[in-house]
């Protein structure tokens, strides 16, 4: 299946794209975590576009989407979840699924929520993979530090082994897969060398924004079914919050995911069975 690449501009700036399954009546939207792009979810994508229309934004500031030139207001959720309604009007999404991985899942909790939630009562499923209302310190700084100084290599190879270290807590990819995961995540300097695709700038949300991911009353006030994977080894998700979600507001159903920390890549049968299922109101 050949999915097609699509840029569309909302709140005056260009957003890219990826859409499989285009032609299907139900609509699946994948949003992807702080510093990553919508192609990690090309193995999901795939598997779900047999049944649904999946969409797979690159969030401004990321892979082929436009960078901001207004940094300190633009890079935060809020700026984040106006363009994500944005762009689903202009697909004319009226209602979807949503699967968000860490800050993309946050994304999804915001829009969905009863509390003034730009996309309350369109969005019917949440899968919110290795997210939550409240968030690990230790785990943000961490993300911080390496996202805020993007490392840069005169070689791709280079550039993939460093992949391979600063994502280590994902779950098992292959060989194929981390030169994939690198070739989608990779832009050239003008000096010649490689470093990840976004822009550095994005990481001031936690500098302008310190607490723009502490949501315990949007969390509260979702009033649809919520699934939550949870890396078992997870430093940025906590069990015991984990255990808060399974037992507050929407009651999710928590399912920890062995072998992996952040996040879970959603790219094996078992995970990709998961969401199936779950979208499907299993």
């Amino acid at each position: 299946m050949t999915p097609a690449s699509r840029y569309v501009t909302v709140l005056d700036r260009e957003l890219h794209l990826v859409v499989w399954g285009e032609g299907n009546a139900e609509t699946v939207v994948l949003w992807h975590g702080l510093a990553r792009t919508g192609r990690d979810f090309d193995t999901l994508a795939r598997a779900l576009a047999t049944r649904y229309r999946v969409v797979c934004p690159d969030t401004i500031g990321r892979g082929l989407s436009q960078w901001s030139p207004d940094p300190d207001r633009e890079y935060c959720l809020a700026f984040y979840c106006r363009q994500a309604a944005a762009l689903c009007d202009a697909l004319g999404i009226a209602r979807m699924h949503w699967v968000g991985t860490s800050m993309g899942g946050a994304l999804g909790m915001l829009l969905a929520s009863a509390a003034g939630g730009a996309l309350a009562g369109r969005i019917e499923r949440l899968v919110l993979n290795d997210v939550g209302p409240q968030l690990e310190d230790a785990a943000l700084e961490r993300i911080r530090t390496y996202a805020g100084n993007p490392a840069a290599f005169a070689r791709v190879s280079e550039l993939e082994a460093y992949f391979r270290t600063v994502y280590a807590p994902f779950s098992a990819l292959t060989d194929a897969e981390w030169t994939h995961l690198t070739e989608t995540s990779t832009r050239r300097l003008p000096d010649g060398r490689v470093t990840p695709h976004y822009d550095p700038a994005m990481v001031r949300q936690f500098f302008n924004f310190p607490r723009d991911y502490d949501r315990w009353p949007e969390y509260d006030a979702l009033d649809i079914p919520v699934l939550l994977l949870r890396g078992a080894s997870s430093d940025l998700l906590s069990a015991r919050t984990a255990g808060e979600m399974a037992r507050r507001g929407p009651r999710a159903r928590v399912v920890e995911i062995a072998g992996c920390g952040h996040t879970p890549s959603l790219n094996v049968p078992q995970q990709i069975a998961l969401v199936e299922r779950f979208l499907a109101g299993d």
